[in-house]
């Protein structure tokens, strides 16, 4: 794991000023409608299998909590399956009905609540989250610094914050996921789900995404505490943790 000192200054205009907040909105919806069927398929094959070891990671870090977890952005509940346990209320929430339902109507939900709900706006009452996690969904809010506030905001004290996303590789290993990213997943998109452009979308949103540092500053600006990341796959993906003092 790396302790972050204090970051250089951060573009703040990702998914803020950048794109008009309603059209990003729209745009996100329709991406996340047109894929769902297949969209963990496409995980599958785009990360050769490679998320659910991500997924597990970020399980095994979160194992000793208790009480009440939402997994944001939980789309088809992949992630969600993977964090019930004795003593552990889970929630999906996400912005897009069409992901939920595929989860839902999976064999494997038994248990799971599921809500729909945007990061920048959560429909949870404040202190009343034990346990927060984000697997790939941070990239996608219209804007990073409110999420992060919301995501505070339901935490209890003591309550924990865990965000899985992609980041930046090794710069040994750069060049190559670049040009994988740039020409075989936009393909795969095509060829799979039928949707090129919702993949190229997706790249984008990742190259455009803060760092390791800038998004460790981004959640201590937005109070958290014990903030801290950890790489995984050379930095392909990172987890980030922080606490709600």
């Amino acid at each position: 794991m790396s302790l972050p000192p204090d970051g250089p200054a951060i573009d703040r205009s990702f998914g803020n000023q950048a794109v008009a907040t309603d059209e990003r909105r729209a745009l996100i919806r329709r991406v996340f409608e047109s894929v769902a069927p297949r969209y963990d398929l496409m995980n599958d094959l785009m990360s050769m299998g490679i998320h659910r070891l991500w997924k597990r990671t970020l399980a095994r870090r979160v194992a000793h909590c208790r009480g009440t977890v939402v997994d944001l952005a939980g789309g088809t509940g992949d992630v969600a399956r993977l964090l019930r346990g004795p003593g552990r209320q889970v929630t999906v929430c996400d912005p897009s009905a069409a992901m939920m339902a595929v989860g839902r109507a999976r064999a494997d939900s038994a248990g799971l609540q599921w809500i729909e709900g945007e990061a920048e706006h959560l429909p949870f009452a404040d202190a009343s989250v034990d346990l927060l996690t984000l697997s790939f969904g941070l990239r996608n809010a219209t804007q990073v610094a409110a999420a992060l506030a919301e995501v505070r905001r339901v935490l209890r004290p003591g309550g924990q914050y865990v965000c899985l996303e992609f980041s930046r590789p090794r710069p040994w290993l750069a060049p190559m996921y670049d040009l994988y990213s740039r020409w075989v997943i936009p393909r795969l998109g095509a060829a799979v789900a039928g949707q090129p452009e919702a993949y190229r979308y997706l790249i984008e949103s990742i190259r455009r995404f803060p760092d390791q540092r800038e998004l460790a500053t981004l959640m201590r600006e937005a109070g958290f505490t014990d903030v801290r990341w950890e790489n995984l796959s050379f930095g392909i993906a990172c987890l980030h943790h922080g606490s709600r003092a």
